[in-house]
């Protein structure tokens, strides 16, 4: 600044001299008056060039000034591009947490004081079957119209959540949300979704079983209690006696079965899955399942009356990797089940063969009464029977199946059933090509404790 104030000082006193010169003393004044006002059009001429780039600066650089003039442009660009770094940081810092959000596994749904819909993510849009980017400024209540959650949206209820049916929700598919709200900033709310088929499924499936080990458990305790309290209060023959020592045993033998069964699938789900390192032969396992089933078969439905047609495929030219143990009580469960609900005079026919892909399958088909096909995506469950009356009648426990399908499903395999009503089933069990060997392993001795169970 004193630079300048220095030239322009010069400049004035050029003038005067030159005026001086020209005409005395009243051109001196004449041409220190023309400088000045020459001076001060050239200053006046880049404020107004500055003033006309500070109305829109973003539009491009400042025009080349000097003095104060360029000065202020410069100081003035800095500052804008450090504003503008700022918002880019910022938008960035926006972009980063609002992707988060997005790919959230829950839904998120931002509210303004009003209720309505400022940003949601995709999640949330699948659960409510909102548009993220069509939606945005609707009022929640129109698009959600439960009556707890108008309730939890009005302020109205004990907690800040309420369960919900999801928008895909069925009798046969149930779907179950979870909805929070929780206030933040002026008035604004946080709208949080998420998902809990699965936890309330669990839950259902755990009142499940303790119910029905409690049901199963109280008919043969029920049966044994009334036993031991005749066997104390009346006077009986020994041939009463004995039918009802019979009977007790039978009921004893009926929940030590079960508690088996239950150890059994704790086991399952309790251990690693089976390695490659055993192996299984095939043709020794199935020697013993099919022993075990004619057994079955001609205790169930003697020669004399109405026999069982068992027909076993020649054993398979493979082996398979895994634990023997858990492969014989798959086996033999799908072949005993056939057994116990085919009415004699039935077929059931057991066979190995190898997929195309190169996948090995146990078919174990039967011409029993066949299942309704409502009941076939639940086979598999725990205590899950289409008919109950029968299952009991033919001394099952309802979970044999689902040792079946957890045996499988450690090796890899996956547990398939098809079924026409009045005309048979069909039981498989499928395993992976790479647990398929060729040729199979010499019969070995298999151990002495295998899982059982029917």
């Amino acid at each position: 600044m004193p630079l300048r104030l220095l030239a322009f000082a010069l400049v004035l006193l050029l003038a005067g001299l030159l005026g001086a010169l020209w005409q005395g003393w009243p051109g001196a004044t004449a041409g220190v008056a023309a400088a000045s006002i020459a001076l001060l059009a050239l200053e006046a001429g880049q404020g107004r060039r500055f003033a006309r780039w500070l109305r829109a600066p973003e539009a491009g650089d400042p025009p080349p000034l000097r003095g104060p003039w360029g000065d202020a442009a410069y100081r003035v660009t800095r500052a804008l591009r450090a504003r503008r770094e700022r918002a880019r940081e910022s938008e960035q810092r926006l972009a980063d947490f609002l992707a988060a959000i997005q790919a959230s596994p829950n839904g998120v749904i931002l509210l303004d004081p009003q209720g309505r819909i400022e940003w949601c993510n995709d999640i949330a849009g699948r659960h409510f079957g909102i548009d993220p980017r069509r939606d945005l400024s609707q009022y929640i209540g129109n698009l959600v119209r439960e009556p707890a959650f108008a309730a939890c949206l009005a302020g109205r209820g004990d907690t800040p959540e309420v369960i919900l049916a999801g928008r895909e929700h069925t009798p046969a598919r149930p779907v179950r949300l979870s909805v929070q709200l929780h206030p933040y900033g002026a008035g604004h709310r946080l709208m949080l979704s998420r998902d809990i088929t699965a936890l309330a499924l669990a839950d259902a499936m755990r009142r499940d079983f303790v119910a029905n080990v409690s049901h199963e458990l109280r008919t043969p305790l029920t049966v044994l209690a009334g036993f031991v309290e005749t066997l104390q209060s009346l006077p009986l023959t020994e041939a009463e006696r004995a039918s009802y020592l019979d009977l007790m045993a039978a009921q004893s033998a009926r929940m030590r079965t079960l508690l088996d069964d239950l150890l059994t699938l704790s086991r399952l789900e309790g251990s690693p899955p089976p390695g490659d390192g055993e192996q299984a032969d095939l043709r020794a396992l199935m020697a013993q399942c099919e022993i075990e089933a004619r057994a079955l078969s001609g205790l169930l439905h003697p020669p004399e009356k109405r026999p069982q047609r068992l027909t076993f495929a020649p054993p398979p030219g493979f082996a398979l990797t895994g634990a023997a143990s858990e492969l014989r009580s798959a086996l033999s469960n799908l072949i005993n089940n056939a057994v116990r609900y085919t009415p004699g005079g039935g077929a059931i026919d057991v066979r190995w063969e190898r997929l195309p892909d190169g996948r090995a399958r146990l078919a174990v088909t039967d011409t029993g009464p066949g299942i309704a096909p409502e009941h076939l995506p639940r086979l598999g469950e725990r205590f899950y029977r289409a008919d109950r009356s029968r299952s009991r009648e033919s001394g099952g426990t309802g979970l044999g199946l689902a040792i079946a399908k957890h045996v499988a499903q450690r090796h890899g395999g996956e547990f398939q059933v098809s079924s026409t009503l009045g005309q048979g089933s069909c039981f498989a069990l499928v395993f992976p090509a790479q647990r398929v060997i060729e040729p199979p392993l010499e019969a070995q001795p298999q151990p002495a404790q295998t899982l059982q169970k029917r």
